[in-house]
Order: C-alpha cells, then sequence, then structure tokens
C-alpha cells in the first residue's frame, strides 16, 4: 500500500466523489469529504467509514481553503445540471483559485474526455474553460476527461425503456460508444494521486470499453432481463434538451477516441469492461424506479 495521504473530495455524496472517497477510505487515506448537505444519509455514512465532513459550496472561496489547506490532493469536480453553465464554470474556477491559496500540492480536475476537441457540446465546451483556467493558474494539476458513464444506464434517461424491455439511444445500431464504470474513474483518480510525480502536468481521457447499442442490450439481457435495441430518433431528446441531443449527433458523427488499449497498461486500476459491469448490477433498481413514480 503507498503511503497515507489526505485528500479533499468535492461532490463526495455524489456519483464520482462519493465512489472515490470510499475507494480512498479503504485504502487508509484520509478523506476530507465536501458536501452542501452534511446531515445527508450519505454524508454521514462517510463520516462512519472515517472522512472529515465539511459543509461547502464551491462557490465559497473561504470553505473550500479550509478544507483544502495542507491537502496532498484535491478532486475538483462541477456540474452544470443545478444551476447551469455559468454556474458551473464560476464555482469550479473559484474552487481552483482557493485550492492554489492553500497551497493543495496536487489538484485533480474530473472533466469530459474530448472537451479539448471543440466539440461545440456546450457541457463539454464549459468543462474546457474550466480546464484552461486550471492550465494557466500555476497549481500543480492532472485533468481526468472521462467518458460515457456505464451507470447512466440505470438513470432515468433510460429506466422507463428498460421496464419496457428495450434499451433506447439515438445512435444506429452499427455506432459504438466509449464507456467507463464510475468505480473505475475513481481508482484512476485515485492512482493519480497516490503518484503524483507521473500524472502532475497531464490531461487524459479515460475509457474502459466500447460497444454498440445492440450490444450493450445483449449484455444487459445476459443478466435475465428481456432487453432489445432501438434507435430513438434524435428529435425526442431535442425537445428537452438541445445540449444533449448534440452529445448524441456528436457521438454519432465524431464519438469519443479514447485509446483503450493503451489505458489498460495500467492494471492497478482493474478496468472493467460493459459485460462485467452488467453481471454486477441490480438491475432491479430500474424496476423499483417505476414504481415509486406517481400514478397519474
Amino acid at each position: 500500500m503507498p503511503r497515507s495521504i489526505t485528500v479533499t473530495v468535492s461532490g463526495a455524496t455524489g456519483q464520482q466523489g462519493g465512489a472515490l472517497a470510499r475507494l480512498l477510505l479503504g485504502r487508509g487515506h484520509r478523506v476530507r469529504a465536501l458536501t452542501r448537505r452534511p446531515g445527508s444519509r450519505p454524508a454521514r455514512d462517510l463520516r462512519d467509514l472515517g472522512a472529515d465532513v465539511y459543509e461547502a459550496d464551491l462557490a465559497d472561496g473561504d470553505a473550500v481553503q479550509e478544507a483544502t489547506e495542507g491537502a496532498d490532493s484535491f478532486f475538483l469536480m462541477a456540474t452544470p445540471y443545478e444551476a447551469g453553465l455559468e454556474a458551473e464554470i464560476r464555482q469550479a474556477c473559484a474552487a481552483a483559485e482557493a485550492a492554489k491559496v492553500a497551497e493543495v500540492k496536487h489538484l485533480v480536475y474530473s472533466s469530459v474526455a474530448s472537451a479539448d476537441q471543440r466539440t461545440g457540446i456546450p457541457h463539454f465546451d464549459s468543462k474546457r474553460e474550466v480546464e484552461i483556467y486550471i492550465q494557466k493558474l500555476g497549481v500543480p494539476y492532472t485533468i481526468v476527461g472521462p467518458v460515457f458513464f456505464m451507470e447512466n444506464l440505470l438513470g432515468p434517461m433510460f429506466s422507463d425503456g428498460l421496464r419496457g424491455g428495450t434499451l433506447s439511444m439515438p445512435l444506429p445500431p452499427d455506432r459504438p460508444l466509449q464507456v467507463i464504470a464510475v468505480e473505475d474513474i475513481a481508482r484512476f483518480v485515485c492512482l493519480a494521486m497516490e503518484r503524483p510525480t507521473e500524472f502532475q502536468g497531464r490531461r487524459i481521457d479515460i475509457a474502459a470499453d466500447a460497444l454498440t447499442g445492440p450490444e450493450m442490450a445483449k449484455a444487459i439481457a445476459a443478466t435475465g432481463r428481456t432487453v432489445g435495441y432501438v434507435q430513438a430518433p434524435l428529435d425526442s431528446v431535442r425537445s428537452w434538451s438541445a445540449d444533449l441531443a448534440r452529445m448524441w449527433e456528436w457521438f454519432d458523427q465524431v464519438g469519443y477516441r479514447v485509446d483503450i488499449e493503451k489505458l489498460w497498461g495500467y492494471p492497478e486500476v482493474g478496468w472493467h469492461d460493459f459485460r462485467e459491469w452488467a453481471r454486477r448490477q441490480d438491475w432491479s433498481i430500474v424496476d423499483q424506479a417505476g414504481a415509486e413514480q406517481p400514478s397519474a
């Protein structure tokens, strides 16, 4: 095991931050968990595992500075899905600046793969703005860009279809999509934090597998569900989000181009291919999500 380090984790009660915080604690590291809801169940669970929980909003420079003071690493991520793209940029840049003032030794920013490729996807471009800010800030950094999360298939975008036996995406059936498990993101970030000299100053896109929609449906069906693939019309996405419609359009026209074989040269991560990941999931979650919805 590597020497113990102190890591401040933003979004510690969310998907990425929570996975990283639990992994770090399991490996004997000290975790300062940032959350706006210190009384929430996820925050209490982290506290029970040994984390120090800090109440902090990323836009609150003083709170972030206090939480990152003396830390070896700071995991920074922000989302546009609560207050919008401008707020995401503002909050992430403010947090990075606060970490610099606190003289954090290593800032690891979670962006998105291909954000540096002028995709024209709004929530990719917002992360690129943060990347540029961090690169010019003068703090030791690593930028990690994950591709499409495997866990997205357990969320509301796909749960209705899966309950009805259909995996539906606005991609042709022969178009592969690069994907990654959240656990793999956490493990790669942890590796970068434990070996900072090797990873500082680098921007690294990460993926673990690439499959077509029908191949994903087949892997899910192998867990005992009846699932087939249907290509959804792009206009059905555009009707409620131009941002996501542009993302799916780009997936079809260009797509992620991560060198997966090269990444598997880091066996410490324990990368999960999609079929293995699907076997490990509790797919009854999508049924429960439907049961929790109020009837009309």
